[in-house]
């Protein structure tokens, strides 16, 4: 319970994590010395040195004037030169302990005195009643500079915990380029990217290296292969429009239509096996543009689509091609299962969403993420009898807007009632 608290508090970056753990282990260490060393320390040496000089001066009360021990300057004053109260800087944390061990073991003390660094004055009551003031040096009290240590140990702590925090910022650096690199990669962007840094790391560049090799040697051969496969179902397919040609239009046309149905179901096929979200290279595209145009082509087409509401403008670096297809893909499914279509664009500093809405049947809740794999075709929700889909279009979508590194949300529209379709992708 207590960690998961905690890490809502720790910070998300490698780097800020990275700069944790260099800063707190010193931090404790210098809080750890200082209470430990610094506070005993030289409270004890305090303690020892101000029992010393409390020995000479209990010796310099019951002796001679000429005899006073050396250091010491004792002479009698009157009432009027007792101060009215102790005094001691605040930030003289050692002269507390002065004090206070100079009113435990000298008797008859009335007023301690540390005006500076240097003096200490000490203002006392004889057995005879005679008030005497005594000015020694503070070096016989307490340690001088005892504030060095902590300097010392600030300047070189900061000092360090920035060489390495340098030093672990290259070590990190590899890494953040390496995630860069894969990221990019997620997205369907090539960037250049050389292993470096560490050992494990090398090797985990070197592993990614290879696995992206892998999948475009298996991309490429998959798309030379159905281009094969689609130029050789085209001829028998043209071949048969041929024949179809010789008979009467009573027989002709339902056979034409079944082959215009195939060629439709085989275009959808090899849509989906190439990949078209991979074709193409990203660069800067006006969303809105882009709607607009997928728009105007749906209404020459004679289609119920409007463009609906437009918020924000800019570019984004998207692939036009595999974005407009996945467009065309969500217009077509809701002119095809309903009788009007909307398309609106919002553009934020941070994310792209492009919504299509309509006016059908809707999907219900819990088969919207059914109705995104592909080849599913969701008769009672969607009325497949008014179209000749085969399931792929939303799953084409979905596919395009993973590649661009965002996602395809349904729900239900609030403005038309039917199906709403967003594609959200990050900036």
């Amino acid at each position: 319970m207590f960690f998961q608290w905690l890490k809502r508090y720790m910070p998300r970056g490698i780097y800020a994590r990275a700069a944790l753990i260099l800063i707190l282990p010193v931090f404790t260490i210098q809080l750890v010395v200082s209470v430990v060393f610094v506070q005993r320390h030289f409270e004890g040496v305090s303690q020892q040195m101000t029992r010393g000089v409390a020995r000479d001066v209990r010796y310099a009360l019951h002796a001679p004037a000429a005899a006073a021990p050396l250091g010491l300057k004792m002479r009698e004053v009157g009432e009027a030169a007792l101060p009215p109260a102790d005094q001691r800087r605040w930030f003289d944390f050692s002269g507390i302990v002065v004090t206070e061990t100079l009113r435990g073991f000298v008797p008859g003390v009335l007023r301690v005195m540390l005006p500076n660094d240097n003096d200490v004055e000490l203002y006392l009551r004889g057995s005879r009643g005679t008030l005497y003031k005594v000015e020694f040096s503070r070096q016989r009290a307490s340690a001088s500079n005892p504030h060095q240590l902590l300097v010392n140990m600030m300047v070189f702590g900061i000092l360090m915990t920035l060489i390495a925090f340098f030093y672990l910022r290259n070590q990190l650096r590899p890494i953040t380029r390496l995630a860069e690199a894969a990221e990019a990669f997620g997205r369907g962007r090539h960037v250049p990217y050389q292993p470096g840094g560490a050992v494990e790391v090398r090797a985990a560049g070197n592993a990614f290296l290879d696995m992206r090799n892998r999948i475009e040697r298996q991309i490429e051969q998959r798309t030379m292969m159905l281009s094969g496969v689609s130029h050789d179902l085209r001829t028998p397919i043209t071949r048969l429009r041929l024949g179809l040609s010789m008979l009467d239009d009573a027989d002709r046309e339902p056979l034409e239509r079944d082959v215009d149905d195939m060629q439709r179901l085989i275009d959808a096929f090899l849509d989906f096996a190439r990949g078209n979200s991979q074709d193409g290279v990203a660069e800067p595209v006006d969303p809105v543009a882009l709607a607009a145009s997928v728009v105007a082509d749906a209404q020459r087409s004679g289609k119920a689509v409007s463009l609906g509401q437009i918020e924000g403008a800019g570019e984004v670096s998207v692939r036009p091609v595999a974005l407009r297809r996945a467009l065309e893909n969500l217009v077509g499914n809701a002119v095809r299962y309903g009788t009007r279509c909307e398309v609106s664009v919002t553009l934020t500093d941070k994310s792209l969403r492009i919504r299509v809405e309509d006016d059908g049947p809707g999907i219900a809740p819990e088969r919207r993420e059914e109705a995104m794999k592909p080849f599913t075709r969701l008769d009672p929700a969607r009325n497949q009898d008014r179209g000749t889909g085969v399931g792929l279009g939303l799953a084409i979508a979905a596919d395009v807007a993973r590649a661009h590194g965002g996602v395809l949300r349904l729900g239900e529209s609030d403005t038309l009632g039917g199906l709403r379709a967003d594609i959200v992708i990050a900036r």
